[in-house]
């Protein structure tokens, strides 16, 4: 049996590791049964903001009458639009797979692994030994119990974002941030949507105050039903029959085609932890401390499968954590500030509490509000509805969140996640000076309205 100092399962964040590793000296082998590079390169964030950069483009051209221009949408070529995405990350990943092969540490395993003992691990058939184990498996699409379900083709996010013939019509079940991206992609290439959401609100995590205004401007463009279950889902001769309770009333609704958007679930159920005891929670997600171990010495986990938060910038985070750990003296993790972004249309961007969080925990907080439409820049672009806001405690001027919906709210954001890591960051906006007209003045004119 082949003894390694470390065994990394999952070749997304925790391919960081395993290089790391090797690299300090460490006698590393990788197992990763599909394409290297995990969710985010190969079936998430890449090829969905590489897609949805053609959605932007299309949404200019349908607007472009706000500007004087006349203009219109002549032919969509999904095949083109979705082929540019999968080439750049399908020869990403061959490219990893090709560096990771051809040295001789890192020790790639092609195939899927699970545990046999507490630090025994089968892959292919064969076992191998870890003096250390990480855990970075991440996670796929939840597939409600929903009658019918199995036997009515359907799409998560990965046959999505592979798909080469434009659809007339999709229902989508699911009105969080991957049907919310997707969404909004179909929907500005020409597919007519229907979205399907449990919830009252469209991301029902944002600030209250976001998620109601977003959900106020879908509800505007497409077909969004709210409050809403869907009971039943049958294949038809021409497409999808989704059956759907609304309060005391059921309706049916039809497309062409079926997209699954319902969360997530982590992918620990095939690992056989309980041969190594590494215990989960009740959802299936690996407990890890504030170190990233689990309950099991020298075995961590990191990204979706811990569950923690599920971005891909906080799962590099976790590996850079996690390499410290093996390597050096121990450092409890920071994630402080956690900032993330929806990229739809409006764009949406937060960090740190909502307003509802800081009600909820009792702050005494105060808000600071700004509109795009009111400088310079938010007027040139036409932005009827943006706005930012900062959630700022009272006493000390210590900024407690910041949310916001418009165009670039994922750059502009990133102004306060900076002074956030300060710890002094009210004052630090105020007093910045912001290039005229830049959208950046938003920034400044809200750190300026916190009344203070």
């Amino acid at each position: 049996m082949k003894t390694f100092d470390l065994i990394v399962i999952g070749s997304g964040a925790g391919l960081n590791v395993a290089v790391g590793a090797a690299e300090a000296g460490l006698k590393v082998a990788l197992i990763e049964e599909g394409p290297m590079g995990g969710t985010c390169l190969n079936r998430g964030c890449i090829p969905s903001k590489i897609i949805i950069h053609s959605a932007d483009v299309a949404e200019t051209i349908k607007n472009s009458n706000l500007y004087g221009l006349h203009s219109s949408l002549k032919k969509v070529n999904l095949k083109t639009v979705t082929e540019r995405a999968n080439k750049i990350v399908d020869s990403d990943a061959r490219s990893i797979e090709k560096n990771i092969s051809s040295g001789r540490n890192p020790v790639l395993f092609k195939g899927y692994g699970k545990f046999i003992d507490k630090y025994i691990i089968e892959v292919n058939n064969e076992k191998i030994k870890g003096k250390k184990i990480l855990i970075a498996t991440g996670a796929r699409t939840f597939i409600p119990p929903i009658d019918g379900i199995k036997e009515t083709p359907f799409m998560t996010s990965t046959e999505a974002l592979r798909q080469t013939n434009l659809p007339k019509s999709m229902i989508i079940i699911g009105g969080g941030y991957i049907g919310a991206e997707l969404g909004y992609f179909y929907a500005a290439m020409g597919c007519k949507i229907t979205v399907i959401q449990r919830a009252s609100l469209l991301l029902p995590r944002e600030d209250h105050e976001i998620a109601s205004l977003f959900t106020k401007i879908w509800k505007d463009k497409y077909n969004v039903i709210t409050n809403a279950a869907v009971t039943k889902v049958e294949k038809k001769r021409k497409g999808i029959v989704a059956t759907v309770k609304i309060g005391t009333k059921t309706k049916r609704y039809s497309a062409e085609k079926l997209l699954v958007a319902t969360g997530v679930q982590p992918n620990s159920d095939s690992l056989n932890l309980k041969k190594a005891n590494v215990k989960v929670n009740e959802r299936g997600f690996i407990k890890v401390n504030r170190f990233m171990e689990t309950n099991v010495k020298n075995v961590w986990a990191l990204g979706d499968v811990a569950g923690i938060f599920m971005f891909r910038h906080s799962a590099n985070l976790e590996a850079d954590y996690v390499l410290n750990n093996i390597l050096r003296k121990k450092k409890a993790i920071d994630y402080y500030p956690m900032p993330h972004a929806v990229f739809t249309n409006p764009q949406i961007a937060g960090v740190g509490l909502t307003e509802q969080e800081a009600a909820a925990q009792k702050k005494n907080y105060v808000i600071g509000k700004a509109f795009y439409k009111n400088t310079g820049m938010g007027a040139a672009l036409a932005e009827k509805d943006g706005f930012m806001k900062l959630i700022v405690e009272k006493r000390t001027k210590k900024i407690l969140g910041c949310q916001i919906l418009g165009p670039h709210a994922s750059i502009l954001l990133h102004e306060v996640c900076v002074v956030m890591k300060a710890r002094n960051g009210l004052d630090l906006l105020r007093d910045t000076i912001p290039v005229h007209p830049a959208l950046s003045e938003l920034v400044q004119r809200t750190a300026l309205n916190v009344p203070l």
